[in-house]
Parts: structure tokens; C-alpha cells; sequence
């Protein structure tokens, strides 16, 4: 095994642990009624930032995880260029959050699955590394997607039971 052979498995067992720290800010988005996508923010490998989706909880619509975690990260930093940071988040980013991802200036955004209706790192735009951008993010997809993606999945099967329930 070589050095970067060592290097990529305690780089995605680090990407595994910070992924799931955003798992659990997913869940807490859930209990309060929301949906589930959380992140953290990473410096010097210590989470400096952690969020979930609060669109619910504050009747606002652009209170989604990242967002917020951008703002925490940037009050700890003392500067709003978050160079230096990388991203975990649970789902891939909107265009409303690539874009705010860019101009934070970070280095890494890490998320877990795909998201084919709104996604814009991949999905349906690549914002993140569009070369028109004054910024590009190192980007790393489909960590911990499984489980990403399964909570996701349980969050609207039972939104959709308790919409039928209700008419």
C-alpha cells in the first residue's frame, strides 16, 4: 500500500465520520418537521459549523442547511472567504446554495446522494465548477448516499401517507 493509498482511506473515513455528524443534523430537520438535509463545516478537521434545513421552522425559504452553516462557519472564521473549509452535505446542493458554496470561496464540498430535481453540482447544473465562475469546489459525491438517500425517501413516503390520511 502506498502513502496516498493511505492517504484515500483516512480521507474517506474522515468523509464518512463528518457525513454522518451531517446525518444527524438531517434528523434533527426531520423532527422538527422539515426535511431532512443537514451538513457540517469542516476546518483544519474540526467541524466549525453544523445545520440543518429550518425552511419549516422559519417560514423561510432560503433557511436551508448549507446557508446556515455558511453563516456560523463564516462568524468563526472572522471572514466570509471560507478558505480552508469543506462541506459535508446530505443531499446535493440546490442552485440557490451551490452558488452561495462559490462565492464563501471554500475548497471541498462532500455530499451524499444526488438530487435529480434540483440538484445543481451535478444533477442538472454544475455550478461549483463552472469555469465562468470566479470559484471552483474540489467536489465528492456519494458518501454514505445510501443512507442519505433512504432517509430522504422514508421523509416523503410518509409526508404523501399523512397527505392521503388528511383529505
Amino acid at each position: 500500500m502506498t502513502e496516498n493509498d493511505n492517504d484515500s482511506i483516512l480521507n474517506s473515513d474522515l468523509d464518512k465520520r463528518f457525513m454522518q455528524a451531517a446525518i444527524r443534523q438531517a434528523e434533527i430537520a426531520e423532527d422538527n418537521g422539515d426535511v431532512p438535509i443537514g451538513c457540517v463545516v469542516v476546518y483544519e478537521n474540526q467541524i466549525i459549523a453544523k445545520a440543518y434545513n429550518q425552511r419549516e421552522q422559519l417560514n423561510d425559504p432560503t433557511a436551508h442547511a448549507e446557508i446556515i452553516a455558511l453563516t456560523q462557519a463564516a462568524e468563526y472564521i472572522g471572514n466570509w472567504r471560507l478558505h480552508g473549509c469543506c462541506i459535508y452535505v446530505t443531499l446535493e446542493p440546490c442552485p440557490m446554495c451551490a452558488g452561495a458554496l462559490v462565492l464563501g470561496r471554500l475548497d471541498k464540498l462532500v455530499y451524499g446522494c444526488d438530487d435529480p430535481k434540483t440538484g445543481a453540482v451535478k444533477s442538472l447544473y454544475n455550478i461549483t465548477q463552472d469555469d465562468r465562475l470566479n470559484h471552483k469546489l474540489e467536489v465528492e459525491s456519494g458518501v454514505l448516499a445510501d443512507e442519505c438517500s433512504a432517509m430522504l425517501s422514508d421523509f416523503f413516503t410518509k409526508r404523501r401517507r399523512q397527505n392521503k390520511q388528511s383529505q
